[in-house]
């Protein structure tokens, strides 16, 4: 009421035609000016807004699970795509496999498919800040990944067994024709067998097992007393045979092939000449299952890597997956154990210390102790087995370490 009194005051005495002085004038706007200074005055703000309510808590999906920060990153090179996929489907398999069995939590591996394109599967495997590259599996493939993992410093642990790819930076796993050969004719050789002579392939690998076993019998002081070439048909096999007994007499003949042509060749090698002659196999031979049905090749020897706990990896594969895995797959799941022994001393996120896979102890796997020298090649404590009625069994067993 009274701010209207006011204001309506100051109106009548303008429209009543009152004179208007300068100073009435003064003291009517003084006086309005007062009046709506003290209403501002009494005039209560509104409430200040309530605070903004605080941003929603996001789940924390990786909760029990380790950061890439806490984990290093490992690629898998394989092929999953192409001729050799069956065979890389059974590297990756086993590297799971060897990931959930060893509980590990440091290693996070991912898979590039080097089927089609290794060099590309390499590069993004570096981009993408892989410290360590699992395979790839053959030589072609480490000779386009390699100079790419080089320069990256990123060192490669392959599947190969081709030693010309081996060295600066790239370590092979695969298992060597020639430690298997030098195994077993060390052996026969302490067994008083020194007559040598032998079967071998054309191509890359008869070239490497022929030249171990020459210089393995000359080194255990035995005698070479003949060799011979075929190309793994039938016709080129039964030719070899006789030209070597024709040629020669010995007391232990090696079948340096796959367990197929073993199969082939021996009933040939006792009915021309090498009725007593003890025969000897290389690790390919690991892989035939039906060595034991040839009473030729009974109480033959060969030297391998050890499959007793490869038989348990196999059972378990074969429950896990539903097929037989590829006698290979113990690389894939070997290759894991020695990330995860390594990564207790590695820290995340850093270059992987290459200088840890020439330790001198070595590692144990599946396929038993190996080591790798300054080449850059596995070392393998094989043991030798003899071919029975029912299957082989052990004869001279595998060295647990090296320097025993």
């Amino acid at each position: 009421m009274a701010e209207r009194s006011l204001a309506g005051q100051v109106r009548f005495d303008i429209a009543a035609g009152g004179t208007p002085t300068p100073r009435r004038l003064l003291q009517g706007f003084v006086l309005l000016g007062a009046m709506l200074l003290a209403a501002c005055a009494r005039v209560v703000p509104p409430s200040a807004p309530p605070p903004p309510p605080p941003p929603t808590q996001q789940p924390d999906v990786t909760q029990g699970l380790p950061t890439d920060a806490e984990r290093h990153r490992i690629a898998l090179l394989v092929p999953m795509s192409g001729a050799n996929a069956g065979v890389g489907r059974s590297l990756a398999n086993a590297t799971t496999m060897a990931l959930l069995d060893t509980k590990t939590e440091r290693l996070r591996v991912t898979t590039y498919d080097t089927g089609r394109d290794p060099a590309g599967a390499a590069r993004k495997a570096v981009a993408e800040g892989n410290k360590l590259i699992l395979g790839p599996l053959t030589a072609d493939e480490v000779r386009a990944v390699a100079p790419i993992a080089r320069t990256a410093n990123v060192p490669v642990l392959s599947y190969s067994n081709d030693e010309s790819v081996a060295g600066n930076g790239v370590y092979l796993l695969g298992y060597s024709p020639e430690q298997s050969v030098e195994r077993v004719v060390r052996f026969a050789r302490a067994r008083g067998l020194n007559d040598f002579a032998a079967l071998v392939p054309r191509g890359v690998y008869g070239e490497r097992a022929g030249a171990a076993f020459l210089n393995e019998v000359k080194a255990a002081g035995g005698t070479v007393v003949g060799m011979e070439t075929f190309d793994r048909s039938a016709n080129s096999v039964q030719a070899a045979v006789q030209r070597l007994s024709a040629s020669s007499s010995y007391d232990a003949l090696l079948i340096a092939d796959v367990g197929r042509i073993a199969l082939q060749a021996a009933p040939l090698v006792r009915a021309s000449g090498g009725a007593e002659a003890r025969i000897l196999g290389t690790e390919l031979w690991a892989t035939e299952s039906g060595l034991s049905a040839s009473t030729a090749l009974r109480g033959a020897w060969y030297a391998s890597v050890s499959d007793g706990l490869y038989r348990t990896l196999a059972s378990k594969y074969r429950s896990t997956y539903g097929t037989a895995p590829y006698r290979l797959a113990s690389l894939g799941y070997d290759s894991v154990l020695l990330a995860v022994r390594i990564a207790q001393d590695w820290k995340p996120g850093t270059a992987f210390p290459a200088r840890r896979l020439t330790d001198s102890e070595g590692f144990a796997g599946i396929d038993g102790a190996f080591r790798f020298g300054k080449d850059g090649i596995a070392e393998r404590a094989l043991e030798v087995q003899q071919v029975g009625a029912t299957g082989s069994t052990v004869v001279d067993a595998a060295p647990k370490g090296f320097g025993r």
